[in-house]
């Protein structure tokens, strides 16, 4: 399963639905599930039936790298929210599969990856996207395609 999420209003925010769009356009191995969480948060729970064995995140991330750069994170690796934001969506993506594993442990994958692409414009439309951060979206889709794959 592959959960992109972000908003795609929003200049940087807009790297998970641009990657959503441009992974739905590939042909993806059969039983690959790919699913748009828009502003994500604790919602993503709901995306979830048991039956994942892995689950690829695609999001906006603020780790304090360059922009565009591209972080492939197992999830026991990914930093909890502090003041900075990791996600623009309310609670992190973090804490969300925290409480996931608490509440709903049959449910989440075994195997859970983020493939986080550094932005800095949260602020603003789309047309604004960072320039580094746009042009990171095609290298994350290979990195996703990698990783669908490895999973096979």
């Amino acid at each position: 399963m592959v959960v992109c999420i972000g908003n795609e209003l929003v200049a940087d925010d807009a790297v998970g639905h641009e990657i959503f769009s441009r992974l739905q356009a590939r042909d993806l191995p059969e039983g690959t599930r790919l699913e748009y969480a828009g502003v994500g948060g604790i919602a993503l729970l709901d995306s979830l039936t048991g039956k994942e064995r892995t689950m690829i995140v695609v999001d906006a991330v603020q780790f304090g790298a360059p922009a565009g750069t591209i972080h492939c994170l197992p999830w026991e690796e990914v930093p909890s929210c502090d003041n900075s934001a990791i996600s623009a969506h309310g609670i992190g993506l973090k804490e969300t599969i925290n409480v996931g594993k608490l509440l709903y442990p049959e449910r989440l994958p075994d195997k859970i990856t983020l493939v986080g692409i550094e932005g800095r414009c949260f602020n603003q439309m789309k047309e604004f996207m960072t320039p580094a951060t746009a042009q990171a979206i095609d290298k994350a889709v290979a990195v996703c395609i990698d990783l669908i794959a490895q999973h096979q």
